[in-house]
């Protein structure tokens, strides 16, 4: 049948149209296919799910707290002369080396400056071992230094402090060989050794470890042995004593009345050099055996030293500190705030299966700009530290804005002080 069926198709004339169905047989043909959605199979590719995520930033202003009510402020206060002033020649000595800590879990330097330094060690003590032979797995170069009080005598004992010099992980369990610390003219002034003690602990294993505190700096309790005394003379050759201020703490006027002081005691044997130095000459007649207690009479006295008209800042912490002397003279301030947050939020946009497209990532930003819009406030003088307060409180500022704003009255000579900025 199938050839026939043929036969007849090859004999039809190439001109003549192919018989169309009647209009009965299409009204008979059931209704076109509906098209369904072909189900990729196992293994097709299928756009994922587009983020819709996105990044924020936000700056809040907290509300002020801790204002305090106007309290009233002590002043004039009295201080001992030792507390502002220190004895020339009685300042602390650093004496410093360079040892080896033995008996390390393992947590060592790996480097050939250990392997060195044991074998001179080794060395000093009569053993000739090969530097190649020495491990260096439980060893550490450190660096030893010590502060030596103004008249310790040969046989006491001071603290040491000990650090790594090489790339020792701990010095947890540590022994410091004998060392010797030289001071700064090269001479020996005293040895050290000991077990150190380290305030923290290093442990670590396969892909987990754990530390607190620091573990490559130690101490030793009186580790260090004084082998020299290093000379601290109370008088001059002069016969002279100069007692210099304290960092930070000295003036005209605060030497005069520790020079007042004196001389009330001991008339016309204080005389102040400058506004750091003090001159006070031992009477005669004392002998050089009361010498520490003339000095401890003086140093017992009792002033009122001068206030210092200095604000301390750190901007960095937001820390204000304010001196009773300061003074803060009749203006006007403004400081509007300007906050700009911008967030990032770019998102990956897929191609669908089989387009041929690529993976492209679209930039998606936010930008918030704000801006205070504050008043010109009237800022009436300040002759004292309760009034300097009240006027600083009544500004509404952050501490941070209020550096700025401290900064910018010292420069038009509203505020009378010092600004130090740590």
């Amino acid at each position: 049948m199938i050839s026939l069926l043929l036969v007849a198709l090859l004999q039809t004339p190439a001109n003549e149209a192919p018989v169309q169905p009647s209009a009965a047989i299409v009204e008979e043909q059931s209704p076109a296919p509906v098209v369904v959605p072909v189900t990729l199979p196992i293994g097709g590719i299928e756009a994922p799910t587009q983020p819709t995520g996105q990044s924020s930033a936000v700056y809040n202003r907290l509300p002020r707290t801790g204002i305090t009510p106007n309290v009233k402020v002590k002043t004039g206060l009295t201080v001992r002369v030792d507390d502002i002033m220190a004895i020339r020649g009685q300042e602390n000595n650093t004496i410093s080396g360079i040892g080896l800590v033995t008996g390390l879990a393992a947590t060592g330097d790996s480097g050939g400056m250990a392997r060195t330094l044991m074998r001179n060690h080794m060395l000093g003590l009569d053993l000739n071992i090969p530097e190649a032979d020495i491990l260096t797995g439980n060893i550490a170069v450190v660096t030893i230094d010590a502060t030596l009080p103004p008249g310790v005598k040969p046989g006491r004992q001071v603290n040491l402090t000990v650090a790594c010099m090489g790339d020792a992980t701990s010095l947890f369990g540590g022994q410091l060989r004998l060392a010797y610390l030289k001071g700064a003219d090269g001479r020996i002034y005293g040895t050290g050794a000991g077990s150190l003690l380290v305030g923290g602990f290093a442990s670590s294993a396969d892909g987990a470890s754990a530390s607190t505190n620091h573990t490559t700096v130690a101490r030793i309790a009186g580790g260090c042995t004084v082998q020299r005394e290093v000379k601290a003379d109370l008088v001059s050759d002069h016969g002279f004593i100069y007692l210099d201020s304290e960092p930070m703490k000295g003036s005209l006027g605060t030497c005069v009345k520790i020079t007042d002081s004196i001389n009330g005691i001991y008339p016309g044997a204080a005389v102040a050099m400058d506004a750091l130095t003090v001159r006070v000459t031992v009477p005669e007649g004392v002998p050089k055996e009361q010498h520490v207690a003339f000095l401890a009479s003086i140093l017992r006295r009792e002033i009122i030293a001068e206030s210092f008209p200095r604000i301390v800042v750190n901007e960095r912490t937001g820390v204000i500190v304010i001196g009773e002397g300061v003074r803060i003279g009749a203006g006007a301030v403004t400081k509007g705030n300007l906050t700009v947050t911008i967030a990032e939020a770019p998102i990956a946009s897929q191609p669908g299966p089989l387009s041929g497209g690529s993976t492209e990532v679209l930039p998606r930003s936010q930008l918030v700009v704000s801006e205070e819009n504050r008043a010109i406030s009237i800022v009436k003088g300040a002759a004292n530290l309760n009034e300097v307060v009240e006027v600083l409180n009544v500004l509404g500022q952050s501490p941070r804005d209020m550096i700025q704003i401290l900064e910018s009255m010292s420069q038009i000579g509203m505020l009378h002080a010092e600004i130090i900025s740590l």
